[in-house]
């Protein structure tokens, strides 16, 4: 009996939608992370993308627990001296509710090259408008455990 190793040439993505309205962050993070790593696939290798393609919708709508709003802050630096910047959690769902999805999915990713090629396969959208409709995606229940 030999190991099974995925091929690149071998896989086969799924498009799955997901509706963000009411969904916790970090809940619903972390299932957009398993189905980008394809974790959840019996053919999953470390070294291929063999996820599926995430589109998530309604992302101006997700909530968050305790305090985050006003105490979670987002930090870059512009690489100028004294070029550290902040924005909290609420400021960043009025400026870009599209960001924090995508910001919370990729530190929940294998930090290796793939991660870059995995985001790729991320598509969030504020509203429950998005061009995908050709692919077929298929609506993930994430009231069901």
């Amino acid at each position: 009996m030999k190991t099974f190793s995925l091929k690149p040439t071998d896989v086969v993505q799924d498009w799955y939608i997901i509706d963000a309205s009411g969904q916790t962050l970090g809940r619903l993070s972390t299932k957009i992370a398993r189905l980008l790593t394809g974790k959840d696939k019996p053919s999953y290798s470390p070294h291929v993308i063999g996820g599926d393609v995430v589109v998530v919708i309604n992302a101006a709508r997700v909530t968050v627990t305790g305090q985050k709003l006003t105490d979670k802050i987002y930090y870059h630096h512009t690489g100028y001296p004294g070029g550290i910047r902040e924005i909290s959690l609420r400021d960043q769902l009025e400026k870009d509710p599209t960001a924090v999805i995508v910001h919370a999915v990729q530190g929940m990713l294998p930090k290796n090259k793939l991660q870059a090629q995995m985001l790729k396969n991320l598509k969030v959208y504020a509203t429950d408008e998005h061009p995908h409709a050709p692919q077929n995606p298929k609506l993930i229940d994430m009231e069901a455990k």
